[in-house]
């Protein structure tokens, strides 16, 4: 097995890589707030690095797993970027839900010193990261995606080959517009159902067991809308941040999306008005605001999210 260093220990990283933390990979890693790298070397016996050039040297195989995609762009320049010290022959993957485009500089960059790029976004939330249980949409050279896949196959059990550089950033992007959609049309849905004396719990029922069903209505809503729970598991920011990234392509493959285009514009606003911290469920409470009406309850809301309109 390749030795391998993780950088970006946050909420879907820190489980990725601990699945990784065995001796067969020499697990090294790195996180911009050292103090939590620090505890999950003390949880896991990884060895933590200093700066992503030292996190770097001598492995085999890079895994990022950051905010943005420029985020990982930075990483690579400078006496302590990745460049300083990944040999030729390496491979970075690049697990970051990030865009195509700078997926594709960074690819360009690295072939030039002999390194190789896959970018690999993952999808299964921070539960499916727990389990090792993630899909994983890659990008980029079939031949290298197989030189790595027993590495990836330690946090994910569906790992998919979707085409050029690029292309595993664009279908999680595009995979999570839907996700968006479908939660904020469910939502209005549904409190419209209340408002015409439908209990959304029985709506439900009979939306899941018919045509109109989707993740959202089989699983978000039951679990985690009609019991108020909210759990923090995926944070409003980055759904916001991957449907813009998905109306971003429609128009750069000149694909009309006006449903893509106005749900992104719609994320955008609940965003604003909840803030960094706010999980993508939470959106949610943006439309029971403006609708005056909580989805499992039966009286308007008291009180609106802030900043929503």
């Amino acid at each position: 097995m390749p030795r391998v260093a993780f950088l970006g220990l946050g909420a879907i990283g820190t489980p990725m890589a601990r699945h990784l933390a065995h001796p067969d990979l020499d697990l090294v890693v790195w996180n911009r707030t050292a103090s939590r790298a620090a505890a999950f070397a003390a949880e896991t016996g990884a060895r933590v690095a200093a700066t992503p050039a030292e996190a770097a040297r001598g492995r085999e195989v890079v895994i990022t797993c950051l905010p943005v995609s420029r985020d990982v762009e930075g990483l690579l320049e400078g006496p302590d970027g990745l460049l300083a010290t990944l040999p030729a022959g390496a491979v970075l993957v690049d697990c970051t839900s990030g865009d195509a485009a700078t997926s594709r500089r960074i690819a360009e960059r690295l072939a030039s010193r002999g390194i190789a790029f896959l970018d690999a976004p993952v999808s299964g939330g921070v539960a499916g990261a727990e389990k090792g249980a993630l899909t994983v949409m890659v990008g980029g050279d079939a031949d290298t995606l197989e030189r790595v896949r027993p590495v990836l196959a330690r946090f994910g059990t569906r790992i998919v080959h979707c085409g050029g550089v690029g292309t595993g950033d664009a279908l999680k992007a595009v995979n999570n517009a839907l996700l968006g959609l479908a939660l904020w049309g469910t939502a209005e849905g549904l409190a419209a159902l209340e408002k015409a004396g439908v209990r959304a719990d029985v709506a439900l029922e009979v939306i899941n067991a018919s045509s109109g069903r989707s993740n959202a209505s089989m699983n978000l809503f039951p679990e985690r809308v009609l019991t108020r729970a909210f759990p923090r598991t995926f944070r409003l920011a980055l759904l916001d941040k991957d449907v813009a990234i998905a109306a971003d392509l429609c128009r750069e493959v000149g694909v009309p999306a006006p449903l893509l285009e106005l749900t992104a514009g719609l994320l955008r606003e609940a965003h604003a008005a909840l803030g960094e911290e706010a999980d993508h469920v939470e959106a949610v409470r943006v439309v029971e605001q403006r609708a005056g009406q909580v989805i499992g309850g039966h009286a308007p809301q008291a009180s609106a999210p802030r900043g929503a309109a």
